[in-house]
């Protein structure tokens, strides 16, 4: 083939790829197969002189259509160039010389910038194309990491990367019921979660995002050291990358200790590679741009895929929300330091695209992308057809294939509305610490668990030990630790009604609910209202629609008969309905907004606010009595909602003068607040 040709087709199909990766689509190609058509490409450009200004090679991310939220584009202050790539150690200890360098880890998730002037934070932009982003400053909130006040008073710009940890990326993509929402990676999700909008925060809240920046771009002071620049940041409350001061003679040593916490799987954040910078950060500067590359600015270095060939010894269909997935089950091999026998396969478009056999004869090449996840790469020989189940796994009822009309993606799916797996936020709800808090009980436990038909309703939990024989052969399992998840179980027995209300997973009835319920009817009263059909609409903050959610779950004969099956496994604490507080709140409705810094955090705030006999909700309206704002200028929806109903904004300073603080509480309730 022509090489010119050859080098259109790659850039057409890596820029298809980037476009997928960055825009929160299905993933087009593993990490492996993306950087040997990089290397080629590379190659090939070197060799004819042929370089097309979209190759990505002379950009910086192929993200033309980078996932959009509310945010306006906006140019960088600094340019935010990437890092030039290797896989060989000899070119970084060329590139450090005899120069003092730092190692630390190259995180995989995206790109934020974010500034600040006068200790507040002004603004915070993705990397969009490096030169122009998309502002995402309404997000910063809901963001781990990015303090709202610094104590620089400067203008300081800094740079670092926002990722998703593999334990909420797999908790969170489990419970996700349509396949077209699902994710490839965490890397992924991070994306997609920055492109949300503002009424979506508190999702963002809840997938854990987190700032970790690694490298401070600008600052007023005068600090040359690229690591005490690091160290400025810790001092000003941002939890940095980690980070190892070393040198080229060094660096083999230090890669190899690196690497080897990789190779161990305690690393819970996604990571792609490391990074060398030059302490000196004036050298730093003098570097040319070459393509999308600063020379000076860093040196990224990626590990060598290492793969591995085995024989397939059955494909296993694994259900979770409504999606079936084929997992690949082979012969154990060795990758990256650990024994690997399973991969997921993903859907039925991936078996396709590999062309994976049925039989023992079957061989497939594995590695680890980043040397974490187990992925199969290629099919090196293929006897026989798979088969796609006709029949779910977990509950037996009939399967579909279904097209996604967005990707295009084929998917498994069971037809059963009431199958276990698709309920699978639900048992996940009710083993939280909210719910009945069962240490152990991850989701991907639970997931195990329904699959095997361990679990179809809430009280099965109270029977797990029926299955120890098996549990204790699970992978990740053992004698203790079945011993110890069933000890959980056994002291989730007691619970209080309000934990028990949240658990059950009513529409619309969440812990504010049931907290509201038991205050006022306690644990009886709540009970004989079920069972006398009751509404519960004269309870204070319930409501009518709260009262028929909750009036229509326990009509359901299904629903009803759950709640007995657990209420004969559970010993319900009686709590008797609270006698209205007689405190300096009483009869007063309250908002609170923005960080708090008298009161230990937002919950210890409200907690004193009830015991004080006054309420807290999450909206002003005219029922308001007070917004509390430490920030009476702010543009929040909240500030502006109060202003035009008239509600009066307090500081926590004026609310403290006013109402009393935990101080002015008796010991026994200042304790309760404290523990918030």
């Amino acid at each position: 083939m022509d090489k010119n040709i050859r080098i259109d087709e790659i850039v057409t199909r890596l820029n298809a790829a980037s476009d997928a990766y960055y825009g929160g689509q299905e993933e087009q190609m593993t990490n492996y197969e993306w950087d040997a058509l990089f290397d080629e490409l590379t190659a090939l450009e070197k060799a004819t002189g042929y370089v097309r200004p979209d190759s990505p090679t002379q950009v910086t991310s192929h993200s033309g259509n980078e996932m959009d939220g509310e945010g306006e584009k906006e140019a960088h202050e600094y340019p935010a160039l990437s890092l030039a790539k290797t896989k060989k150690v000899e070119e970084l200890q060329d590139w450090a010389g005899e120069r003092d360098i730092w190692l630390s880890w190259k995180l995989d998730g995206s790109t934020l910038v974010a500034t600040y002037d006068g200790g507040a934070l002004t603004r915070v932009l993705t990397r969009g194309n490096g030169t122009v982003g998309t502002n995402i400053t309404y997000m910063a909130s809901a963001i781990r990491g990015i303090p709202a006040k610094i104590s620089d008073k400067g203008h300081l710009v800094v740079r670092g990367e926002a990722t998703i940890s593999y334990a909420d990326f797999e908790a969170i993509n489990d419970t996700l019921e349509d396949a077209d929402d699902r994710y490839a990676n965490p890397r992924n999700l991070a994306a997609g979660t920055l492109a949300l909008d503002k009424t979506n925060l508190d999702k963002v809240k809840e997938r854990n995002v987190t700032f970790t920046p690694f490298t401070l771009v600008h600052t007023d002071e005068v600090i040359r050291s690229w690591g005490t620049r690091m160290d400025y940041l810790d001092q000003m409350g941002f939890t940095t990358v980690e980070r190892e001061r070393t040198s080229a003679k060094d660096l083999p040593d230090a890669i190899a200790r690196w690497t080897k916490k990789v190779d161990s799987g305690e690393m819970g954040i996604p990571v792609d590679g490391l990074v060398i910078t030059y302490d000196d950060t004036d050298y730093a500067a003098t570097g040319s741009v070459t393509g999308h590359h600063a020379t000076r600015a860093g040196l990224a270095y990626k590990w060598a895929d290492v793969s591995a060939d085995t024989v397939l010894d059955h494909i296993e269909w694994s259900c979770a929300a409504s999606t079936i997935t084929p997992v690949a089950v082979f012969d154990p091999v060795q990758l990256e330091g650990t024994t690997v026998t399973r991969a997921s396969l993903c859907n039925i478009s991936e078996l396709e695209r590999l062309g994976i056999g049925k039989d023992r004869k079957t061989e497939l090449r594995i590695i680890k992308a980043n040397k974490i996840i187990p992925k199969c790469i290629a099919v090196v020989r293929a006897e026989g057809s798979y088969e796609v189940p006709t029949a779910c796994p977990v509950c037996g009822a009939a399967t579909e294939v279904r097209i996604s009309p967005v990707s295009g993606v084929k998917t498994l799916r069971c037809t059963d509305p009431n199958c276990p797996a698709k309920h699978l936020k639900r048992f996940v709800r009710f083993a939280s610490k909210g719910g009945l808090d069962i240490d152990g009980l991850s989701v991907q436990t639970l997931h195990e668990f329904v699959n095997r038909g361990y679990l179809r309703d809430f009280a099965d939990l109270y029977h797990l030990d029926a299955h120890a024989d098996e549990i204790v052969k699970l992978e990740g399992f053992g004698e203790k630790s079945c011993a110890n998840l069933l000890a959980a179980i056994e002291k989730s027995r007691k619970v209080d009604p309000i934990h028990l209300i949240f658990a059950l997973c009513i529409p619309n009835i969440g812990a504010d609910a049931g907290k509201k319920l038991i205050a006022a009817l306690g644990t009886k009263g709540f009970l004989s209202r079920i069972e006398s059909g009751e509404g519960f609409e004269d309870v204070d903050g319930i409501g009518v629609e709260r009262s028929n959610a909750l009036l229509n779950w326990f009509a359901d004969d299904e629903n009803k008969n759950l709640f007995d099956l657990l209420l004969a496994e559970l010993t319900l604490e009686d709590v008797a309905p609270k006698q209205e507080a007689d405190g300096t709140c009483k009869g007063l409705s309250f908002v609170i907004t923005g960080d708090v810094h008298l009161f230990k955090n937002r919950s210890a705030f409200k907690a004193y606010v009830e015991q004080q006999g006054g309420a807290v909700t999450g909206s002003v309206s005219g029922k308001t009595t007070y917004l509390v704002s430490n920030d009476g200028e702010s543009n929040s929806s909240k500030t502006k909602k109060a202003k035009e109903l008239g509600v009066p904004i307090l500081s926590e300073e004026v609310f403290v003068s006013q109402f009393g603080s935990p101080e002015a509480v008796g010991s026994s309730e200042k304790e309760q607040i404290s523990m918030l």
